[in-house]
């Protein structure tokens, strides 16, 4: 029987990602300098780890790493003994060769590996530049995430596994290299640059790494620099307890996703806290009152996960006539989306909140609601006003590093004020000419016209669900490739029993 050491700090990924910890820089050299050590003893014994990252790297109580999970590891050797000529022999349908052969974690995982080669020493080089340099961004590869722990590809530029692959093995594609402006010597940066060089023979060996990080080390020591921190704290804007009207801004380490979720929580006691109530029937006679029946649909499409989220919360307050539907079309992950869908209904108790949106009016669409989008020149000159940046990147005008097409979102902490939360409300007054409301996420309108979307809601069962459905898998099968959630409403009695034509 084994025993090992117990390490009850969190790995190095959740250390980065969940307790968002910023290391000093002579943190990050210590922890690179002792990877790398532990990575040429491995090479030295002639094993190659294969799946080295954050998530595999254990810290004690001193931050000392300590690098872990050795299910793939082999012996360099016993990877020769397999090659692309005799794996047929070995493999199995169910993809035995990929499996014993095309092992880590994508967005760690060497060009070489991609192009489904075998795992050699400098395929561990490349993936611990990688890991490099997510410690000194606090950067998931490829994406902005900087409070989750979990990976995601680059969905606001739409990418699939497949596209990552081939962005990074035909493309050259890395992850933003750290900046040298907050303080990180520029020959580490080199080095890293080094290690995930696209030709395994230009990467370094951990020999050659461990030499340079002490020469790194040392003219740090030569220069007296201080042990300053990598990268500077975020500073939050956070509203006081009982108070609306006014906004303090100071520095504090929490997590926005925590303290909605008190907010939200608090919110039936809200009009303690200055929250005004208006959740008002109209009592006059001549006021139009629709008869209203709803229904929704959500499918991931070609998208690996479902980032999008949405609430039906009829009778608001109380009131028969008082309704609110809701989509959160999310982005660089899910967390914002899945707090907003159950925090502003919440709010929606006790406050007036209101929310692209097409109502149908006699035939015709009747938008509700503007796309916020660095595309339109109103909100690409309000970004710049804010203090933004907007660059053309791939297809379209894009806001910052994270490259968002959106201009306004209830997440994306570190763009803001740029990228506001601050709603831009309308109003509309309905009458009986008013048939159907339908409101969806990017992925339906990146497909469909609003006109398309009427025309397909008078050709099918008037059921709002069957109807949401038919939106959706419609916008598949034309081609979209992001997330659909579709809520129809319709405004005026319908029965599935009709004709349609």
């Amino acid at each position: 029987m084994f025993f090992f050491k117990l390490f009850e700090s969190p790995n190095l990924a959740q250390k980065l990602h969940v307790e968002e910890w910023i290391p000093t820089l002579n943190d990050a050299l210590m922890i690179a300098m002792q990877l790398a050590k532990a990575l040429q003893y491995l090479h030295n014994l002639g094993i190659v780890h294969r799946d080295v990252k954050p998530a595999n790297i254990l810290l004690d109580k001193n931050l000392c790493p300590h690098l872990t999970d050795f299910g793939l590891a082999e012996y360099k050797n016993d990877l020769k003994r397999v090659s692309t000529e005799n794996w047929k022999s070995s493999g199995k349908p169910t993809g035995g060769f990929h499996k014993k052969n095309m092992v880590g974690t994508l967005i760690y995982m060497a060009p070489e590996i991609l192009r489904k080669e075998l795992h050699t020493e400098k395929s561990d080089v490349y993936s611990f530049g990688i890991s490099i340099n997510e410690l000194l961004t606090g950067v998931v590869p490829y994406t902005d995430l900087r409070t989750e722990a979990q990976a995601h590809t680059v969905l606001e530029m739409n990418y699939t596994e497949q596209q990552l692959t081939a962005a990074v093995v035909s493309d050259g594609l890395r992850p933003v290299l750290a900046a040298e402006d907050l303080g990180i010597p520029s020959r580490l940066l080199s080095m890293i640059k080094k290690c995930w060089d696209a030709d395994p023979n230009n990467r370094p060996a951990f020999d050659d790494i461990v030499e340079e990080l002490d020469l790194v080390m040392e003219h740090g020591k030569l220069k007296k620099a201080e042990d300053i921190h990598i990268r500077p704290y975020n500073l939050h804007v956070v509203q006081p307890a009982g108070k609306t009207d006014h906004f303090k801004a100071y520095q504090e380490s929490f997590s926005w996703f925590t303290r909605g979720e008190l907010l939200a929580r608090s919110a039936s006691s809200a009009n303690d806290s200055g929250l005004i109530t208006r959740c008002e029937s109209s009592d006059k006679p001549s006021a139009y009152h629709p008869t209203m029946s709803w229904g929704s649909y959500a499918t991931c499409g070609r998208r690996e996960t479902m980032e999008d989220t949405h609430f039906i919360l009829p009778h608001i307050c109380d009131e028969k006539d008082a309704y609110a539907f809701g989509i959160f079309d999310g982005h660089r992950g899910a967390a914002a989306a899945a707090f907003s869908s159950r925090a502003v209904p919440a709010v929606l108790q006790t406050s007036d909140f209101m929310g692209r949106v097409i109502l149908c009016r006699a035939g015709n669409p009747i938008a509700l609601s503007k796309d916020h989008v660095a595309s339109c020149l109103q909100e690409r000159e309000r970004v710049i006003r804010q203090g933004g940046q907007v660059h053309w990147q791939v297809d379209t005008w894009r806001v910052g590093l994270p490259a968002l097409q959106v201009t306004r979102s209830i997440g994306d902490d570190d763009l803001k004020p740029a990228v506001t939360a601050e709603p831009e409300i309308t109003e509309s007054t309905l009458c009986p000419e008013d048939e159907f409301l339908v409101m969806a996420s990017d992925g339906l309108w990146d497909a469909i016209s609003s006109m398309e979307v009427i025309n397909i809601i008078k050709d099918t069962v008037k059921e709002p669900g069957m109807c949401s459905k038919r939106l959706a898998t419609e916008a598949v099968e034309r081609g979209s490739k992001d997330n659909i959630t579709v809520i129809v409403v319709f405004l005026r009695p319908v029965s599935t029993a009709e004709r349609i034509y």
